[in-house]
């Protein structure tokens, strides 16, 4: 299989699997626990904590807390963040953009039901938030902003950095889902002026179903889970010491990699979409490349159906999609292709190419010469509409 959709997940690095089985094996112990092989487990732990904090430049390994994935990080830290400034500072705003991840935008939408003010910025072209809005929205009534740093679907990237000064400046928190930035761009939280930020393993060659949130010391925040004093008491749950060793090792194997070998995955990326576009009349890039994570493109094709190219696509050997994993059963565009002002019809024919260190200029002419040959073919024989739905 030639995988081009490695935003909806990357393969295990073989050294992290291995690192996976080690830890496994060695630190078995509950973390909590006051005996020796729970103690060996907990230093261990600490040990992680410390390591992902230098990757990600924070000031105190503390501030790391580690969770399930990017879904409970963006869901812990919207709801912590913005109960605590309510009921701290009196604050009910909260701003988030419209091209967000549903794990952002569906607790900003509950937030909205439980009384806070919710402003949903728009996106231009290239899908950037508009900062005009931004800066109109935010008052010293904002709890928290919550704005992505890369786009999972386009890979835009967003001004965090500017976004989280002004913040700053009117006492807000601003948090960032940076669950598609790992290994396609820095992620440094220091850097970005962040308080709060979420990772997810399998987004950076780690397994599922373990994450990260950042969490800057002095933030106010109400806990999320309930039910014990794990992870400072800021996330209940027995810890997963095997899966955050291996979570921890993918990271920094992630880091190491985007700058060994970042440039060349950002060149196949470009010779991709140059190739595409050259000969293939009515392809067209959804975005601006120069703004985007090194990885991915969003590629529309006039007349064409993008679930049933991406079915064709498959029975190829080649794995494309048509934008968020976690939304693939949809028969609509997604809500990122029509935020950036897509018409049904467009967003239709969108599909997602997301590159990772392991694909091959060989890949990258195959997979072209792929749909060269079939986006004809479905343009002379539209999808029936049983077909259609089908491949939702």
């Amino acid at each position: 299989m030639i995988n081009f959709d490695q935003n909806a997940t990357t393969p295990v690095d073989e050294a992290v699997l291995q690192e996976l089985v080690r830890a496994t094996r060695e630190y078995d112990g509950n973390s909590s626990s006051g005996h020796s092989l729970g103690l060996k487990a907990g230093k261990f732990l600490e040990d992680c904590r410390a390591r992902v904090a230098k990757v990600l430049n924070a000031a105190k390994a503390a501030e790391i807390v580690f969770t399930s994935g990017g879904t409970e990080s963006d869901n812990a830290a919207i709801n912590g963040i913005a109960w605590a400034m309510r009921r701290q500072q009196g604050r009910t705003g909260v701003i988030t953009s419209a091209i967000e991840h549903r794990a952002v935008l569906a607790p900003c939408e509950w937030l909205k039901s439980q009384g806070f003010d919710l402003t949903v910025l728009g996106v231009d072209r290239n899908g950037v938030a508009d900062l005009e809005q931004y800066r109109e929205a935010l008052s010293r009534k904002t709890a928290l902003v919550s704005v992505m740093l890369a786009n999972n679907e386009t890979g835009t990237i967003q001004p965090i950095l500017e976004m989280a000064a002004e913040a700053r400046r009117q006492g807000a928190a601003l948090h960032t889902d940076a669950v598609q930035a790992v290994g396609k761009m820095p992620v440094d939280v220091q850097a970005l002026g962040v308080d709060s930020l979420s990772l997810s393993a399998h987004k950076f060659y780690g397994p599922k179903g373990v994450g990260v949130m950042y969490l800057r010391e002095g933030t106010p925040y109400l806990p999320y889970t309930l039910g014990g004093t794990h992870e400072g008491s800021r996330r209940a749950g027995t810890v997963a010491v095997p899966q955050i060793a291996a979570m921890t090792l993918a990271l920094e194997l992630a880091e190491k990699k985007r700058k060994e070998k970042g440039d060349a995955v950002r060149a196949l990326r470009d010779e991709l979409v140059k190739q595409v576009l050259a000969r293939i009349p009515g392809a067209h890039l959804n975005g601006d490349l120069s703004k985007c994570t090194l990885n991915t493109a969003s590629i529309r094709f006039d007349g064409v159906y993008g679930g049933y190219l991406l079915r064709e696509l498959d029975k190829q050997g080649i794995l494309a999609s048509a934008g968020s994993a976690c939304m693939w059963e949809r028969t609509k565009p997604s809500h990122v292709l029509t935020a950036l002002g897509l018409s049904e019809a467009e967003g239709g024919g969108t599909l997602r190419f997301s590159l990772g260190f392991c694909n091959t200029r060989d890949e990258v002419n195959k997979v072209v010469d792929t749909l060269a040959r079939l986006v004809p073919e479905l343009r002379k024989n539209p999808a029936p509409a049983a077909a259609i739905q089908a491949t939702g």
